[in-house]
């Protein structure tokens, strides 16, 4: 079976239990919950293939089809209600009761924050989803956000596919090659390349093709490569490399007022819960069926050239990241406790995933 195939089948409970949800919503336990209109502003542009209105948009629509009026659910773009970059301190502080965000987008003030939605090296979509559903995943992320002393619950609410590892302007042959290079990277993944010489820079996602047009940087990661088709990087930067070791899959993540959830029964909470899931799968389904096309479009009509890191360089990054890790354990505690839980499941689970799947093929064009 494939790892999709395997993702499919560990999330698939969730549309059996969708349909179960959608019996309760007729039933006595959500019929005493009060009625509730859950505002829910977003910080992906509406836009963006599966990380903007797609899966929240599935999600709520799902929601407000099947509640029988229990529960509403309004989507709003970035910035309409509150900032992209503040929905998570707008959802705590009540100042709107709900939010579609992803956790990383506030490891300024929560570091431990990166290890529940993307982090270099980090698990692909199945194990990542093994680990938040059957290890302690689901109970950490939630005592990560109590910890940092915010009033929201928090719901994984969709997974993306890995990441491109970035567009370069010029093939990269050799580690030192990377020295002084200029690159818009984010995240922990800017601390790794940083180690190796690169020149880290922070773009805006409208900033970045003409800051490559215009040579002021030399490379650039934003998302996969459905994701970084409308930004037209193929017209300035032909080399595409692989694989996203910055971002192997990314969690999204519903977060609803801790008040609010608190007031609403059980059959409203299953509901969202079970709708939520229900997108989880949906939105892989979504990254992970599209990619194929514009990786072979951006060869066949582009001209661009897919690169696959070499052994030499995804061990160097690797390396690299290692010390940054171990650098973010010493300097915050909740960091550490969630690295060691979630280390000890992915020794676990290595044992299986070193036999159990079938060798990747190399892709046509692939270099």
């Amino acid at each position: 079976m494939s790892r999709f195939g395997k993702v499919s089948r560990a999330i698939a409970v969730g549309a059996a239990l969708w349909a179960l949800t959608g019996l309760a919503a007729s039933g006595p336990a959500l019929a005493k919950g009060e009625k509730v209109l859950l505002k829910v502003p977003c910080s992906v542009a509406f836009g963006v293939p599966v990380l903007g209105k797609d899966t929240i948009g599935w999600i709520s629509d799902r929601i407000n089809a099947t509640s029988q009026g229990k529960i509403k659910m309004m989507i709003y773009e970035p910035g309409k209600l509150v900032p992209p970059l503040e929905v998570l301190d707008a959802v705590s502080t009540g100042k709107v009761n709900a939010g579609y965000t992803a956790a990383f987008y506030y490891a300024g003030k929560n570091p431990a924050s990166v290890l529940f939605s993307s982090f270099p090296f980090g698990p692909e979509p199945d194990e990542y989803i093994a680990w938040m559903w059957y290890g302690n995943g689901m109970k950490l992320y939630q005592e990560m956000y109590d910890h940092y002393g915010y009033k929201v619950k928090v719901i994984p609410a969709g997974i993306i596919s890995p990441e491109a590892s970035g567009w370069f302007t010029k093939p990269i042959e050799k580690l030192e090659d990377l020295k002084g290079m200029k690159m818009r990277i984010s995240g922990l993944g800017g601390k790794v390349v940083a180690k190796l010489g690169v020149a880290v820079t922070m773009l805006p996602a409208g900033e970045i093709f003409q800051a490559l047009e215009k040579g002021l940087i030399d490379a650039t990661e934003f998302s996969m490569p459905i994701c970084d088709l409308p930004l037209g990087f193929y017209k300035v930067a032909k080399y595409n490399y692989f694989p996203g070791w910055h971002q192997p899959s990314t969690i999204q993540e519903l977060l609803i007022n801790k008040e609010t959830w608190n007031n609403l029964d059980e059959g409203q909470q299953l509901l969202i819960d079970t709708a939520c899931m229900g997108g989880t799968l949906y939105s892989l389904a979504l990254s992970e069926g599209q990619q194929g096309k514009v990786l072979r479009d951006n060869v066949e009509k582009h001209g661009v050239k897919n690169m696959y890191w070499s052994p030499e360089f995804l061990d160097a990054f690797k390396k690299a990241w290692i010390e940054v890790a171990q650098e973010e354990c010493q300097k915050d505690v909740f960091f550490k406790k969630v690295w060691d839980d979630m280390q000890a499941f992915r020794t676990e689970y290595a044992s299986w995933a070193s036999v159990g799947f079938m060798p990747r093929p190399k892709a046509p064009g692939a270099k």
